[in-house]
């Protein structure tokens, strides 16, 4: 009974030993082809293409000509014609100062024309020496001046077509020059100053069209052209200036709004890959994405141009024709081999 018994224990023994052995050897096998198990990738072929090389510009809307009308002295303001936001035309009368220095100048104007007609008469028979007409002539000339000077600052007229942007005074008010009586815009055209990197100053030319959109107008297109291209180079931005003409000729773009302007520069043939297969690097603002050659993918660093769409043109970092990873990159560095799934 004894001697069963002892042999009952040791065939336990060894059913143990084989049991613990043989689970050791199947988890060393399961974990030597879970290393051995390559990652799986999805590729997408990039090519170059024609890619529209566009920068957007912020601006805001400037008027094309601003006028302030005031007379050039303090006067009382007898009557002003217009109102805030009333369009006028070019030599529409606008404001009328007091008159009284006017009415004075005239009766001065008239009684030298008369004395000069007089000098001139004696003149002509030798009854005045030269350089006495002459003075009177020279008086005659000032008097004119100076009544043609105040009666254009008597009867004040507006020197443009534009709309009234700002009035500071009332009928009545005495204007003292602190500020104009109004302020005049000419909104038909409007301009849009932009600066433009001097690396772009051979490829703007005057008379090219752009595409202005207002934010107001949400993402209704607006049609500019180069109006003046400045010749110089600000040395601390490397910047230059750019001024944009909008007709405006139903007078829905005014002053003061925020204008996005964008410029076409031509076209340059540049690899065009997926947005999925760029990746960030975290704490940097490098870019990259992973080709795929031979079974295994390669970390390329690149330069990012315009988003389109989906889209990302890649100024530099990847060949025209590879292959790039657009999905599966978390388990990815450099030199890793992959499997490809189809």
């Amino acid at each position: 009974m004894m001697k069963t018994k002892l042999q009952l224990t040791a065939l336990l023994a060894i059913s143990l030993l084989s049991a613990c052995s043989g689970g050791k050897n199947e988890s060393a096998t399961a974990t030597d082809n879970k290393v051995e198990e390559k990652p799986k990738v999805k590729l997408a072929l990039v090519t170059e293409r024609p890619v529209d090389q566009t920068q957007e510009y912020t601006a805001t809307v400037e008027a094309e000509a601003t006028n302030n009308i005031a007379p050039s002295s303090p006067v009382r303001i007898n009557t002003i014609f217009v109102e805030v936001g009333d369009r006028v035309s070019k030599g529409q009368k606008l404001v009328q100062m007091d008159a009284a220095n006017l009415i004075q100048l005239k009766l001065q104007l008239d009684n030298q024309q008369t004395e000069f007609s007089r000098i001139d008469e004696l003149y002509k028979v030798g009854g005045v020496s030269k350089s006495e007409w002459e003075a009177s002539k020279m008086t005659l000339d000032i008097r004119e001046t100076s009544y043609k000077n105040m009666l254009e600052n008597t009867a004040l007229l507006s020197p443009i077509n534009g709309i009234v942007t700002a009035r500071n005074y009332d009928n009545g008010d005495m204007y003292s020059g602190a500020v104009p009586v109004l302020t005049i815009e000419q909104i038909m055209p409007v301009k849009l100053m932009i600066n433009v990197s001097e690396g772009y100053f051979t490829q703007i030319k005057k008379g090219q069209s752009v595409k202005i959109k207002l934010d107001v107008y949400g993402d209704e297109d607006f049609e500019g052209t180069v109006n003046i291209v400045y010749p110089t180079i600000n040395p601390v931005t490397r910047t230059f200036p750019v001024e944009i003409r909008l007709a405006n000729t139903d007078m829905r773009v005014r002053p003061g709004m925020f204008a996005r302007v964008t410029v076409n520069f031509g076209t340059i043939d540049h690899v065009v890959v997926p947005d999925l297969s760029v990746e960030k690097q975290p704490g940097s603002g490098e870019r990259y994405v992973f080709i795929y050659q031979d079974g295994k993918v390669y970390r390329k660093v690149v330069e990012l141009g315009r988003r389109m769409g989906n889209e990302y043109e890649l100024i530099s970092g990847v060949e025209n024709n590879s292959q790039v990873v657009v999905a599966g990159q978390s388990r990815l560095a450099n030199e890793t081999e992959v499997e490809v799934e189809r």
